[in-house]
């Protein structure tokens, strides 16, 4: 889905919301039928579903790629499933580059089943938390402390897939940045047996970047996170220029964008997600930086995404 996300997600009393509400009440009929209609299949293997109620923007992908990571090196024979959209082949590319096991298809029952017949013992779901027909043994929520619930109404009239109270079907909820105990009431008030983890993301390079002037652009789910990781470091970003999910560049796109980098004697950069949708291009100008997901109390979260499976 590429859009742009309105200023009005963030606020709950606003005209934009209430006109859009019925809309909102349309979907989560949509929602409540579905979980009442489709009946979840069992698969003979674990999943591990990484989701979000925001609509994108929460490291589900990172979180995938870490959590693969991790489950290879004590022998789980993990693989990634992720559903296929045609604009989302950054994605791929990036979960490719980290982690080779990547399966992807239109259908994530089909994909489930094709990893089950290369054997695959376990499968981790990057998104699906909405997708009603698989039954999952593990579902992970993911937030981001800067947005986590917006005005807390469903899209359109806010940003939300599905209402809060989803977090029910969780087990576990992975917010990146910093601690939210009014937040954490919040969703413990709806199932009290959740636990509760938080993570932060690290730049690998960014040294390269320091004493320079630059110009960052992004087309990620939240431009605003990665530029304010940018500033958390104390790099100059003197400029920066926001894009939809998945935003297709052309090459005028990136001509006008490079230009006005020029202009500035500025550094361009961009995330590594942004990049991997670029570089067939082979625009030299242009940089990224790397990004390491740090999980607090990492262990303990490994051990409890173990035992549920």
């Amino acid at each position: 889905m590429k859009i742009y996300k309105p200023n009005f997600w963030k606020t709950k009393l606003n005209i934009f919301s209430v006109m859009l509400f019925p809309f909102s009440l349309l979907t989560s009929l949509v929602v409540f039928l579905k979980k009442k209609i489709i009946k979840p299949i069992n698969f003979k293997t674990k999943i591990i579903c990484i989701g979000n109620l925001y609509l994108g923007g929460t490291g589900k992908t990172p979180l995938s790629i870490l959590l693969a990571e991790e489950l290879e090196k004590i022998g789980k024979n993990p693989a990634i499933v992720k559903k296929y959209y045609k604009n989302q082949e950054d994605e791929r590319d990036l979960i490719i580059h980290h982690f080779s096991k990547l399966i992807s298809m239109k259908s994530r029952v089909k994909a489930i089943y094709e990893a089950m017949e290369k054997k695959f013992e376990t499968i981790i779901l990057d998104d699906g938390f909405q997708d009603y027909k698989i039954k999952k043994n593990v579902s992970i929520l993911c937030f981001n402390e800067k947005q986590l619930i917006g005005n807390g109404l469903i899209f359109p009239s806010g940003p939300l897939r599905e209402n809060l109270n989803s977090v029910k079907d969780a087990d576990i909820i992975l917010i990146n940045g910093k601690r939210n105990i009014k937040f954490e009431k919040k969703i413990l008030g709806i199932k009290s047996g959740l636990e509760v983890f938080y993570s932060n993301y690290k730049l690998i390079n960014f040294e390269k970047y320091e004493n320079k002037k630059l110009f960052a652009f992004a087309g990620i789910g939240n431009p605003e996170n990665f530029f304010s990781l940018l500033e958390n470091y104390n790099l100059k970003v003197i400029e920066k220029m926001s894009f939809p999910d998945h935003y297709q560049f052309t090459s005028s796109d990136l001509k006008f964008i490079i230009s006005k980098a020029k202009k500035q004697d500025a550094v361009l950069i961009t995330t590594e997600k942004d990049y991997f949708r670029i570089k067939n291009l082979k625009i030299d100008e242009i940089k990224y930086v790397e990004l390491k997901l740090q999980i607090q109390n990492k262990e303990k979260f490994l051990k409890s995404v173990v035992e549920k499976i």
